[in-house]
């Protein structure tokens, strides 16, 4: 009974999450792909694993690109990538103002809790400010890389080039995926057999990692508390 219900809850929370990034890119095009990357960039949870290959789906069906499946990946990819930047100027300016406290009292919003901002505060004074690139490759880290990058103060304009450098190939990876998988559900009648038989893998996995990262930040965040 509770594995049925878990199924539902997590069936409802991905068609939630789809159709309202369905809906937006649909109605808006590369405005809407950069507007929901930024979201994400601003700690929202809206995952860029959804919204990218979605809109590489919309490549392979020519509503972007106009039928130049390469031209269309490097516009969505530039599109998310802009995005990226937009939203990260949010994070960086509450720890350029703000500084570490701010950020350690309102970071538990986002389950960011006082280990993981020391791990990349860490990281970043160990490598430097090439941390926001290389963190821009990373799930997870990449929407929270901002912040020790604004405690730190880092040049704007280097801040802007390595996040826009570091979001490109993810949002292009991403985008090109959705487009392939988009070319072979329209082509390979055994794609459609396949996602039928392993969704429910799929959505599993995805619950069981939704509730781990919620699990151990919220256990953090007592760790922080008891400390």
């Amino acid at each position: 009974m509770q594995h049925l219900y878990s199924e539902t809850v997590t069936e409802h929370i991905l068609a939630s999450l789809v159709q309202f990034v369905v809906g937006v890119i649909s109605t808006t095009g590369y405005i809407g792909v950069g507007l929901l990357m930024a979201i994400e960039s601003a700690c929202i949870p809206l995952p860029s694993e959804i919204i990218m290959p979605f809109a590489g789906y919309l490549v392979s069906t020519g509503r972007f690109g106009a039928g130049n499946a390469w031209m269309g990946l490097f516009w969505v990819a530039t599109a998310g990538a802009l995005g990226c930047n937009a939203g990260s100027v949010v994070a960086y300016w509450v720890g350029a103002i703000g500084g570490r406290p701010l950020v350690e009292r309102y970071g538990k919003y986002v389950l960011m809790s006082r280990r993981d901002l020391d791990r990349m505060t860490n990281f970043f004074e160990k490598y430097g400010s090439i941390t926001v690139l290389l963190g821009r490759l990373l799930p997870v880290v990449r929407t929270f890389i901002a912040f020790p990058a604004g405690i730190a103060k880092m040049p704007q304009l280097r801040f802007h080039i390595y996040t826009f450098v570091g979001s490109w190939p993810w949002c292009f990876v991403l985008a090109y995926v959705g487009k392939q998988l988009g070319d072979r559900w329209e082509t390979d009648p055994r794609f459609h057999e396949w996602f039928h038989r392993f969704h429910l893998v799929v959505e599993v996995a995805l619950l069981i990692g939704i509730v781990w990262f919620v699990w151990t930040h919220l256990k953090h965040r007592r760790d922080d508390v008891a400390a």
